[in-house]
């Protein structure tokens, strides 16, 4: 047994660093946090200056049980979770749950996984920092009770959809989003004129080359354009002037969490979580230093390590050593940017993390390189038939220093580059005139949100920290608050003037495509209402500087200047005083808008929010004497922009198409989406296929596809086998009993003999499943990872101990009462087997005193 036990957060990390500390050391993963708040009362005492109370969740149960054991043989307990606050907390639970000395147990920190980092480390232990302890408590409960007060407040005043839920820092992103929506939607764009003249010259090698210049300010009417045009016709035109400057671009700072997320998704596509696992991967593998940072800073190894790369590599004129600085003093997640922990290395072996890590060492490298060095050439050209003056402009690239390695991205493309090289001109010269045009510009709205681009909107705004980026993110699509789609482009037309050689003004009309977008960030109908809703009642919770200004107090209670506790009581008072008024006094939250009075029956046609989603409806719900008629909303419409003319196409359905095999087959949507009705029959309609256009024999095209795909490809056991694909993979289907494919089979070619292994592994894997089973009740015990559990429908619950606390046998779980078990359930899953009728009878009773009040 090694005398001392390391305790690190991933599996990962483990092996790495015990390979680095040798025999005298056991390393081991506690796998991230092993304690969180309890469910029950929110897990806070808001009475007792907000004392949190934690627990060990079930799934950390055995992995605390085996530390507890390593700890009790070790001399002594070393602490190495990561260097942010996080992980900060992470070191105090793991000291709180097996018994450690906070004031004396070592705790010891590293931004890179290396043999002379982990080694220095070890050297210089210091203590568990309260500070950082608070700061993430503080996060943690503020965020608590945020998310348990005003969730519950919107399952009552928008649905009863329980997935609904609020966020500190995600109602303020979901804010952002919709508020550029309807920017967008909002937008009205205007039409300009932009005026071009092309010439020749000959360039260095005498060779006629055609060059462009830009005229006068941009013109505001076709007319003013055709009349700038005429003035132009027979007119010569001469270099006035020439201007040669030297210019020089810089290279960027290296990666912070933000910048990487960032550019990784400009030229990857990465997603935000996916850039954070493969970066995590990378750290824990040891080859770049710590992936959660908000510094910019370099050390004076890394700094000497890139110098001799870069001399070795491209030579000593292009290294210029540079020191980065935070413009956020705050900068607290960790002590130095990311960057590759030794630069000799230029790549990996794996697939995904290589374009990643690569990315990173480039960019960390070009951050010590020269500037670029650039020649601008301005050029003047005189018009002579209405002295107004044409610019054309030039650059050359005389030096290319860090761009030899990396070029940062851009969130958006400029609309067009306009320098490229200008041919040697001189004061005086006369040019040959090409042609001249007057193009139809349009201005464009502010773009939609990629992931990226919130991220850096988010950090502008001082919301969030690195680790908070990733989740934020995922949590709002998971929500339904937010998708992340593509948009089509459509077609546009745009007016095109062309003055030519022989002086004639010609028009042309072109096409462009406009308004397309890839894997952009779009609100949805529900993100829109709830959004709303909370800028009405909580307007605090949803001000920026207000968000921003609760980042700056966790950063003070990091830096020991404040109490967290009485921080929390600033914002929780207010907060629960407004929490009590809008469940008394706010109205019911629908996204309601009219579109206007259906002719046929003369009722309001409104499109709003409805139990499960957004819809149109024709009438009134507190008409009671005829009811509303609802239709669903198509995915590609909101309740915002949705025309009359659309909200009444959606009433055509059911649409009748016609007969076949004798039975009625209409098209419709339902609640899990479009679907085919042929006689008693349900057949789904994939994406794509719009239910206003389908004729009967595209109908009937789908049926038989999905009879195809529904066709036994075999038998077994004179019973058949169908395949098909659902959310978790290809499988095939036997006596309800489905069997996933495993990769190692081809599925388009399946045959009887892999069929009859699949489903005889199958059924001998369920009967070692079951050890007693109940199947009008619904229960049965089950053989588990980690043990046997009980599952009550689709829940999976705890086995409990006998009185004595003793484990039950196989032998005596195959002969227990069924009653032994349901009280098991009712401790755990409460009211379980009571009858749920008079349960209804007293919510409606609930309602209508609550209506009564109101």
């Amino acid at each position: 047994m090694a005398k001392n036990l390391l305790i690190v957060e991933s599996p990962a990390k483990a092996k790495t660093i015990e390979k680095i500390l040798g025999k005298d050391f056991e390393v081991k993963s506690c796998y991230g946090h092993i304690r969180d708040l309890e469910k029950d009362d929110m897990g806070i005492d808001v009475n007792n200056h907000y004392q949190p109370r934690y627990k060990v969740p079930e799934d950390k149960e055995r992995v605390v049980k085996e530390l507890k054991q390593l700890a009790k043989k070790s001399d002594e307990v070393w602490l190495a979770s990561d260097e942010d606050r996080e992980g900060e907390s992470i070191s105090w639970h793991l000291a709180e749950v097996l018994g450690l000395d906070p004031k004396t147990t070592k705790r010891i920190v590293f931004h890179e996984i290396t043999a002379p980092a982990i080694k220095k480390a070890v050297e210089n232990p210091r203590l568990i920092n309260m500070n950082l302890v608070n700061a993430q408590q503080a996060r943690r409960v503020l965020d608590r009770l945020v998310g348990f007060e005003l969730s519950p407040v919107l399952w009552r005043k928008i649905g009863m959809q329980r997935s609904l839920s609020a966020g500190r820092v995600q109602s303020v992103a979901v804010r952002l989003i919709v508020e550029r929506e309807r920017e967008i939607n909002n937008f009205i764009p205007e039409s300009t004129y932009k005026v071009e003249a092309y010439f020749t010259a000959n360039d260095i090698n005498s060779k006629e080359v055609t060059f462009k210049a830009d005229g006068p300010n941009k013109m505001s009417t076709e007319k003013d354009a055709a009349a700038f045009l005429e003035t132009c016709k027979g007119a010569d035109y001469t270099v006035t002037d020439i201007q040669v400057k030297p210019a020089k671009r810089t290279p960027a700072a290296p990666f912070t969490t933000s910048t990487l997320q960032q550019e990784a998704s400009r030229k990857m596509g990465y997603s935000v979580s996916k850039t954070m696992l493969l970066a995590q991967k990378l750290y824990e593998s040891g080859k770049i230093t710590y992936m959660r940072t908000d510094s910019i800073s370099l050390s004076d190894t890394a700094l000497g390590d890139i110098s001799e790369q870069i001399n070795k590599a491209y030579g000593s004129q292009y290294h210029q050593p540079r020191k980065f600085k935070n413009k956020n003093e705050s900068a607290q997640e960790a002590h130095e940017a990311i960057r590759p922990t030794y630069m000799s290395t230029t790549s990996v072996e794996d697939e995904d993390l290589r374009r990643l890590y690569e990315l990173i060492w480039k960019r960390t490298i070009a951050s010590q390189m020269s500037d670029a060095e650039f020649e601008k050439t301005t050029a003047k050209i005189n018009v002579s038939s209405n002295n107004e003056t044409l610019s054309a402009n030039g650059e050359v690239m005389k030096f290319d220093g860090f761009l030899k390695v990396y070029l940062e991205g851009k969130d958006e493309e400029d609309e067009e580059n306009t320098e490229g090289m200008l041919p040697p001109l001189t004061v005086g010269q006369q040019l040959n005139f090409v042609q001249m045009t007057a193009t139809e510009k349009f201005s464009r709205a502010a773009a939609r949100y990629t992931e990226a681009s919130l991220v850096k909107k988010l950090e502008e705004l001082g919301i969030g920290r690195p680790s908070t980026y990733a989740p934020t993110i995922s949590t709002i699509v998971k929500r339904n608050y937010v998708e992340k789609r593509d948009k089509e482009g459509v077609k546009r037309n745009s007016a095109l003037l062309r003055l030519t050689k022989n002086d004639s003004v010609e028009k042309e009309i072109i096409q462009e495509n406009t308004g397309a977008e890839k894997n952009k960030l779009f609100p949805t109908d529900l993100g829109s209402v709830v959004t709303d809703f909370l800028k009405q009642y909580f307007t605090k919770v949803m001000d920026f500087s207000f968000t921003a200004k609760i980042e700056e107090e966790f950063d003070q209670i990091a830096e020991g200047k404040i109490t967290w506790s009485n921080m929390i009581d600033g914002f929780y008072k207010p907060f629960h005083e407004t929490i009590e008024h809008t469940l008394e006094n706010a109205e019911r939250a629908k996204g309601e808008r009219e579109l206007g009075i259906d002719e046929a029956t003369g009722k309001k046609v409104i499109a709003r929010m409805g139990r499960y989603g957004p819809m149109v409806q024709i009438g009134d719900t507190a008409n009671e004497e005829e009811k509303p008629r609802f239709a669903k909303l198509k995915q590609t419409q909101s309740i915002e922009t949705i025309t009359m003319e659309e909200a009444m196409q959606l009433f055509s359905l059911p649409r009748t198409l016609g007969e076949y095999e004798g039975q009625e087959l209409s098209v419709n949507v339902g609640r899990f989406g479009p679907y085919i009705k042929l006689g008693e029959q349900f057949i789904s309609i994939p994406k794509g296929e719009d239910l206003h256009e389908m004729e009967l024999e595209r109908a009937i095209q789908l049926i038989g596809e999905k009879q195809l795909a529904d066709a036994p490809i075999g038998f077994y056991n004179e019973l058949p086998v169908t395949k098909g694909k659902g959310r978790f993979g290809p499988f095939i289907k036997w006596n309800d009993m489905y069997i996933n494919i495993p990769r190692a089979y081809n599925y388009d070619s399946l045959s009887q003999e892999d069929i009859n292994a699949l489903i005889e592994k199958k059924v001998d894997k369920e009967a070692n499943r079951f050890i007693r089973q109940w199947p009008a009740e619904k229960i049965s015990i089950e053989n588990g990872r980690w043990g046997p559990f009980v599952r009550f429908n689709k829940k999976m619950l705890k086995l409990n101990r006998k009185q004595g606390g003793d484990k039950y046998t196989p032998e005596e779980l195959a002969d227990i009462d069924v009653e032994v078990i349901k009280k098991m359930i009712e401790e755990q899953v409460p009211n379980a087997f009571s009858k749920k009728a008079p349960v209804k009878k007293a919510a409606k009773k609930t309602a209508k005193k609550a209506a009564t009040k109101k």
